[in-house]
């Protein structure tokens, strides 16, 4: 019925009338490192806010300091990609905020209280749009990339990965996105693992969508690397992808960062350049210490991105809990936020 109606998914760099942060508090595992989480997120909010409406899920009682809307609801954790409604655009009609299930990537974490923010959202009237129920679908943000034009790219790691959508088959749970995001066709990545990763995969730590068919992603040049053969299969995969149109992608190679490990237990974080923000004006991209892979690493994104301020932002304490900035975030499209 939606697809009918001229819906679809936009791309993250179409308008935006806001993004979302859910904030760090005590009850989290930041707990930790709380002082330092919550300074980057301040700058991320600092950024954003520059630009664009910001809202902000945090528990009552939690300080935020930021030029935002707060909303106050309980929360797990903070990962508003993967927790956030995913949103349809169309032909002048209302925004469908779509709410699917987030079970903690596969019920490895805590998550019923993220599951509930949007409902909560919604119900306090923070978001405008019509609000549509997929909560019987486990689907998360980071998991999927859209052109905005019909195609949705996502990975078989995490979206057959256990305790996600079974017993559906990969054909049963690839018509599920095409009705659901009102899309045309379905591209598979079928390798490239990050050390370190817990979401089985996501799409935006390895491969992004860029404007004019652009491809943006993680490679490596180092046979000893344990990531080295996945990422080297994923880059052949992704030179045999085609557009709607027949075309070859315009393919753009992204650093990986050299092995960050864990500050106490010293395990591989599953660092990566590929986990950017894309907002109105400008893309946040995530750097980690390291100057000259930092520098590349955001030229590169340059490239995808010319006409927009390229700005890096620390995400070294992000990448702790095993996640980045794209990860900390959900942009919404225009007529979401704020409401009048």
């Amino acid at each position: 019925m939606f697809r009918e109606q001229g819906y679809r998914l936009p791309a993250e760099w179409e308008p935006q009338s806001g993004v979302q942060l859910t904030w760090p508090h005590a009850d989290t595992d930041w707990a930790p490192m709380l002082d330092d989480i919550t300074k980057t997120y301040e700058t991320m909010a600092r950024e954003i806010s520059k630009r664009e409406p910001l809202l902000v899920v945090a528990p009552r009682g939690t300080t935020v300091h930021a030029d935002c809307q707060v909303v106050n609801i309980d929360t797990d954790d903070t990962w508003a990609r993967d927790h956030g409604f995913i949103s349809l655009t169309g032909d002048g009609r209302p925004t469908l905020l779509l709410d699917f299930c987030f079970n903690g990537w596969g019920e490895k974490f805590a998550a019923r209280q993220d599951n509930a923010i949007n409902r909560r959202l919604y119900d306090e009237g923070a978001v405008s749009g019509q609000y549509v129920d997929h909560l019987d679908f486990v689907l998360e943000g980071g998991s999927i990339e859209s052109d905005g034009r019909g195609t949705i790219f996502t990975t078989s790691s995490c979206l057959l990965a256990p305790h996600r959508n079974q017993p559906l088959t990969k054909d049963e749970i690839e018509e599920r996105l095409k009705t659901y995001l009102c899309a045309d066709r379905v591209l598979w990545i079928d390798h490239g693992h990050l050390t370190g990763d817990d979401t089985d995969g996501h799409i935006d730590t390895l491969v992004r969508i860029c404007p004019d068919d652009t491809l943006l992603y993680i490679g490596c040049d180092d046979p000893e690397d344990e990531q080295y053969e996945e990422l080297r299969l994923m880059e052949e995969q992704l030179r045999t992808f085609r557009t709607a149109e027949g075309r070859p992608y315009r393919l753009l190679r992204l650093p990986l960062p050299r092995p960050i490990l864990n500050s106490e237990l010293n395990y591989r974080l599953p660092a990566t350049y590929a986990n950017f923000l894309v907002i109105n004006g400008a893309v946040l991209c995530p750097t980690y210490g390291q100057p000259d892979l930092d520098r590349e690493a955001l030229a590169t994104i340059g490239q995808a991105f010319p006409h927009r301020d390229i700005i890096g932002i620390d995400c070294r304490t992000i990448i702790e809990q095993h996640g980045s900035l794209h990860c900390c975030t959900m942009q919404y499209p225009e007529g979401c936020l704020p409401i009048p």
